[in-house]
């Protein structure tokens, strides 16, 4: 077991204050947005350990270099190849982030081979696929958490358009109103999407003002579009649902499902990919014809999750993934220690309290990486978020 050294992001939407507050330490008033736990090769966590180079401190993507059927265990291996699956994040939203999509693992591999075989450098900032895996994610509160979550139903959006009262948003008024939910939804995105950037940028710009007048429902978006003026991404989330999850709550994003985050401190695991097709609020490339092919129109209710409860104290949050599982431990003092041991690596994250997991104490912000088979058990008093591979 090894004590984790994180990098924090320092994203233009992060918050300034959240993760170091959770850390108790003191902000340097640069946004701290995320701070990233496992083996991702964009910042891998470090541990203290002796390698054959003599070296006390190295990545964590060395150590699994090294041994990945020690580290991860043969049934890990077998099934993902010889790196950590996953990615665990602690992510402290300040402003809204991009509305996007990520694809399912067909078209991330179709993508990535095409991109590949056009010699589109990974670097590329028209590129899409940066790699071939799919990217399931959960989001799991721990303060209040605002976020947009798959179609809401188009006659709600006509309706939220509508009562802004901007007369160039009509004619999406009417779509929404006259097609088919999956028809409707597709030619009023594409629509805005494709709109001509000038006349887009002063329709959202009367559309916020409606907004912040309106308040109420509307807030959210005059929120949005203070962030990004002129964005058609602001258009684009009013087509969304407006979701907000209390602390313990959660919401699984898979493969197709427009989301964005907007403000909060949470827990976010996911598969590890860098697999992002963005439909607004960022300067960055939008591959409308992608996008469009990868998007589900489909209206649905933002599934939120809440953890399932065992005699073991586990308390898991079930999803489809099989790159991971987060689950909750609520620890109490004097308790009998929790029993962790695993045949799956293991990143372990204290978000409350003070715990000892085996030698270790962790306190909020602090984590540990277990490698696969490995005994472990966690005590004291706090919160403990275990990040694993699925069975």
């Amino acid at each position: 077991m090894d004590r984790l050294s994180n990098t924090v992001r320092p994203y233009a939407w992060g918050s300034t204050t959240a993760i170091p507050a959770l850390l108790g330490i003191a902000p340097t008033g640069e946004p701290q947005a995320e701070m990233w736990m496992g083996a991702h090769p964009g910042a891998p966590s470090r541990i203290s350990r002796t390698n054959p180079a003599g070296e006390t401190e190295l990545a964590l993507t060395e150590a699994i270099d090294a041994d990945p059927e020690g580290e991860l265990g043969a049934a890990t291996v077998a099934r993902f190849g010889p790196r950590l699956p996953f990615l665990l994040k602690l992510l402290a939203a300040g402003a809204p982030l991009s509305l996007q999509v990520h694809p399912d693992l067909d078209q991330a591999r179709k993508g990535y081979v095409d991109e590949e075989a056009r010699g589109v450098p990974v670097d590329a900032p028209h590129r899409t696929y940066k790699d071939a895996n799919h990217k399931p994610e959960l989001i799991c509160a721990l303060t209040p958490f605002d976020g947009l979550c798959g179609f809401r139903r188009p006659t709600e959006a006509a309706d939220a358009m509508e009562a802004l009262g901007v007369d160039s948003l009509k004619p999406y008024v009417d779509l929404l109103r006259a097609h088919p939910e999956e028809a409707a939804l597709r030619e009023v995105l594409t629509a805005i999407l494709s709109a001509e950037p000038a006349e887009m940028a002063d329709t959202v710009a009367e559309a916020a003002v409606a907004a912040e007048r309106l308040g109420g429902a509307h807030a959210p978006y005059a929120r949005i579009a203070h962030n990004y003026p002129g964005d058609p991404g602001v258009l684009a989330a009013m087509l969304l649902n407006y979701v907000r999850l209390q602390p313990g709550e959660a919401l699984f994003l898979g493969a197709g499902v427009p989301h964005a985050y907007l403000d909060g401190l949470g827990v976010e695991i996911m598969a590890n990919s860098d697999n992002v097709l963005r439909c607004g609020l960022t300067p960055k490339h939008i591959d409308v014809p992608e996008l469009l092919r990868i998007v589900r129109f489909e209206a649905t209710e933002p599934g939120v999750l809440r953890p399932e409860a065992s005699p073991s104290g586990e308390e898991r949050y079930e999803t489809p993934a099989d790159e991971f599982v987060l689950s909750r431990y609520t620890l109490a003092s004097g308790a009998a220690p929790a029993e962790l041991t695993a045949p799956t690596p293991q990143v372990l994250l204290c978000t409350a309290g003070a715990v000892r997991v085996g030698e270790l104490g962790l306190t909020p912000g602090q984590s540990v990486y277990v490698p696969a088979g490995e005994a472990v058990e966690a005590a004291g008093s706090g919160t403990l978020f275990r990040a694993t591979v699925a069975a």
